[in-house]
């Protein structure tokens, strides 16, 4: 005799209440942010430690989480020649991608000319506000970002939090694994199981994730508001429309040929881009997004390589930013820069662009540096900018962070590393889907269920 099975059970899908979305508790959260942001404008400065906490709390656990995972996936591969095969791979299609969005920033500022007839004065800009970003305004040559690959010491790659010395520190800890051999087992199985007790604090910190969404989008709006979009409206419209351009133009055309279907794509991880629309930081949902590739059948050594190595150097969104907002800047304070000085911007800006991987902020600085190695724009025109940053980031950061997606599924595509079956099955499930890793719940409120067996 059968027993009646709910339907949910028979698909494999349990039933979900709507309010445990997580990509509706952050709307939610944003929307309710943003009217607290207008109405009361005065509240901002209150509420941003909301979101500048929901940061902190991920970023502590970033680096870990990129050690254990880099040198897990590395130690896992099986042979170096493989490892050496995707680094290389990978490489080329973020400097190509890279170039792209750098070329697609410059043509579009171009066209648009949105600083044209600002005629400011930059002698009027410098001020306290632009004071800190140039005292950490230098030139950055190719010898200086090759040396800061580098760590001063094991610890302090950790302790500083950035991507690149934790990744080649990273590097070189999963090689010498791999040479141990069979000797190096029981070392790889206890990184793996710390990474899984670092994936479960990333389950914990979700919780509080639509806080830190509401805290951070009130304090854009109440602090920056309106009156910063009719200010620089131009700038803002044309920037907004450079990234829907280049998802439209190159980031689609790309996924298309090699089997993905953006749209799903973009569903699939709507929680992290709402997430990082809020706090403006790509390291605040890798640890999910590292997450949610491997739940797509990506092979884990490939999204162990490739996501963090993205993180460094595929910053497509923050190129288009580079490229734009320079041009704007000259622009604006009346200088006419010629074919070949934008030809020596863009060489300049391929090596400063792989500066400031994922941290919130950064981008500014790095700008500034930029400038600051071309001799030609004023460092303190960066002042301009500075009430808009915060709303060009909340487009540029989601662009990261969905072309380091598509960037992962590539090279697994090359690499033969994908599940395809299981690709297409997840990318067909609702919205906000459950996030698991090894079994264990990445996602508040969620629980990953199989479907009961029909007795009869």
């Amino acid at each position: 005799m059968a027993m009646t099975t709910p339907a949910s059970r028979v698909s494999g899908r349990p039933t979900r209440r709507l309010y445990k979305d997580l990509s509706l508790q952050i709307l939610v959260a944003m929307l309710l942010g943003s009217l607290v942001g207008y109405l009361w404008p005065q509240s901002a400065a209150s509420l941003r430690p909301l979101g500048d906490l929901f940061i902190r709390l991920v970023r502590m656990i970033v680096a870990p989480i990129i050690f254990c995972t880099v040198v897990h996936g590395i130690a896992s591969v099986g042979e170096a020649r493989r490892v050496g095969r995707v680094a290389v791979k990978a490489l080329i299609y973020f400097e190509i991608v890279t170039t792209i969005a750098l070329v697609l920033g410059l043509v579009l500022v171009n066209a648009w000319a949105p600083g044209v007839g600002m005629n400011i004065d930059p002698a009027t800009l410098a001020d306290s506000d632009t004071s800190g970003v140039q005292e950490s305004a230098r030139p950055v040559g190719y010898g200086e970002f090759l040396v800061s690959l580098v760590p001063t010491s094991a610890v302090g790659a950790f302790a500083e939090g950035d991507v690149l010395p934790v990744l080649f520190f990273s590097v070189m800890f999963g090689f010498a694994l791999l040479a141990l051999g069979p000797k190096g087992k029981p070392m790889v199985d206890a990184i793996h199981a710390v990474s899984q007790v670092l994936f479960k604090m990333i389950a914990f910190v979700m919780y509080v994730a639509p806080i830190g969404a509401f805290g951070a989008i009130a304090f854009t709006v109440g602090r920056f508001g309106p009156a910063s979009l009719l200010a620089l409206g131009n700038l803002v419209l044309m920037f907004y429309v450079l990234c829907a351009l280049f998802v439209l133009l190159v980031l689609w055309p790309v996924a298309w040929g090699f089997g993905i279907d953006l749209p799903r794509l973009v569903r699939y991880i709507g929680a992290e881009l709402m997430i990082v629309v809020g706090t403006s930081s790509s390291e605040s949902v890798f640890p999910r997004l590292h997450a949610k590739l491997r739940q797509l059948g990506v092979d884990p050594p490939i999204v162990a390589l490739v996501l963090p190595t993205g993180y460094a150097f595929n910053h497509d969104g923050t190129c288009l930013y580079f490229s734009s907002v320079a041009v704007f800047l000259a622009q604006a304070v009346g200088i006419d820069l010629s074919i070949g000085q934008q030809l020596g911007l863009l060489a300049i800006l391929l090596a400063t662009s792989k500066g400031g991987a994922g941290v919130a902020g950064s981008a500014i600085v790095v700008l500034a540096s930029t400038l600051a190695a071309t001799g030609t724009i004023p460092v303190a025109s960066v002042g301009l900018i500075l009430g808009v940053h915060r709303l060009l980031s909340s487009a540029f950061v989601p662009v990261n962070v969905l072309g380091n997606a598509i960037a992962t599924l590539v090279i697994a595509r090359m690499e033969q590393a994908l599940d395809v079956p299981t690709f297409e099955s997840e990318l067909r499930r609702p919205a906000g889907a459950d996030v698991t890793v090894d079994g264990g719940d990445l996602e508040p409120g969620r629980r990953d269920e199989r479907p009961a067996p029909v007795a009869s």
